[in-house]
């Protein structure tokens, strides 16, 4: 009996199907993406547990960052953490979370801010949420009114310009309504004096709402950044969505600031997942998820396993529900502090001479 004719796949068509099955390599280390997945799940579910606590009523108010976390990861793990001018300052806007979580932020410190607790350590439990004051780490506190953050950043800058042999920049962070402000014009300017510049990140995440005004009703510029042309700072426009696209470009812009200490201007276009604040109800709309989309991309390319993606969901969501538990059995800042931390160098007014 003659043996049939088999078909064999010529070498050529077996390697193009294997290319096929072979998983596209991504351009930064293993270890890094991992860890970058952990703190995007870590600041995702701290703010999502920030929103709950406001809905329960253990806090008066809610404005966050879920959405930024592929921008604001990278931009905490690239910040030269320190304490003075030959370290960089971080001059933050209210969705800073995923920044500072990166740089090490545990989850109860935030929880006390929001549910305005004695043992808050940014604010002594008297500011909004998200209003963050770390010194040691050169984080400048948070302020309500927005941009004014651009102002305060050029000090900073200044300083460490002055300073000899400082490598320490100057980030600055806000958003695309922000713009609309006199200071982000006068950083632009004062940024960019030929011979005096300035060492400063200067970040716009655009995520195209400013509370309810949609983007397009008030920019006449095609990019935020373009009017940084103007004044001859470098730009960059980046997906605000992809952490390794953010992590890339804010690691080469930040090198260009240290080495040459001028000025660059990054817009990223971000999402906004839960609107504007609780102001504006803080529930879940149907925009591009850049976590979601990061922990799929890890897990087709083998980077990340399912089991492993599930078991760091629970392990902060755990942490996150226990430090809310240890700050509702915490003190209510007393009427007898209220002018504690209102002056440097730990002197303290005495209410009574005002």
């Amino acid at each position: 009996m003659a043996l049939q004719n088999v078909p064999v796949k010529s070498k050529k068509s077996a390697a193009k199907a294997a290319k096929k099955k072979t998983p596209k390599a991504l351009p930064l280390p293993k270890e890094l993406l991992i860890r970058m997945h952990s703190l995007m799940v870590k600041a995702r579910v701290l703010e999502e547990r920030l929103i709950k606590i406001y809905k329960n009523g253990d806090a008066y108010f809610w404005i966050g960052s879920p959405g930024e976390e592929a921008f604001g990861v990278p931009l905490g793990l690239l910040a030269d953490k320190g304490q003075g001018p030959q370290h960089d300052y971080l001059h933050l806007h209210y969705r800073g979370t995923p920044t500072l979580t990166a740089m090490g932020m545990p989850m109860i410190d935030s929880i006390r801010l929001i549910m305005n607790k004695a043992t808050d350590t940014s604010t002594g439990g008297r500011n909004f949420c998200n209003h963050y004051c770390f010194p040691q780490w050169n984080v400048v506190p948070v302020s309500s009114p927005i941009e004014v953050q651009y102002g305060t950043a050029m000090g900073t800058a200044h300083v460490q310009r002055r300073t000899k042999g400082s490598r320490g920049i100057s980030i600055v962070t806000g958003g695309d309504a922000g713009t609309a402000e006199g200071d982000f014009a006068s950083a632009m300017i004062w940024a960019s004096r030929p011979g005096r510049e300035l060492p400063m990140l200067m970040t716009v995440q655009n995520n195209q709402w400013g509370i309810s005004t949609d983007y397009k009703s008030q920019h006449g510029e095609t990019n935020i950044v373009d009017r940084a042309k103007a004044f001859h700072i470098r730009t960059q426009i980046v997906n605000g969505n992809d952490p390794i696209e953010s992590y890339l470009i804010l690691s080469q812009e930040m090198e260009y600031i240290r080495k040459t200490r001028k000025p660059v201007m990054i817009e990223a276009r971000v999402s906004r997942l839960y609107g504007h604040s609780s102001a504006t109800g803080a529930n879940l709309i149907p925009e591009e998820d850049c976590l979601l989309d990061f922990e799929k991309l890890l897990l087709k390319n083998g980077v990340l396993e399912e089991k492993t993606a599930k078991k760091v969901w629970t392990d902060y969501a755990d942490e996150a529900r226990e430090a809310q538990d240890q700050a509702r059995t915490e003190a209510a800042p007393q009427g007898d502090t209220v002018w504690e931390n209102v002056y440097a160098n730990g002197e303290n007014a005495d209410w009574r001479k005002f």
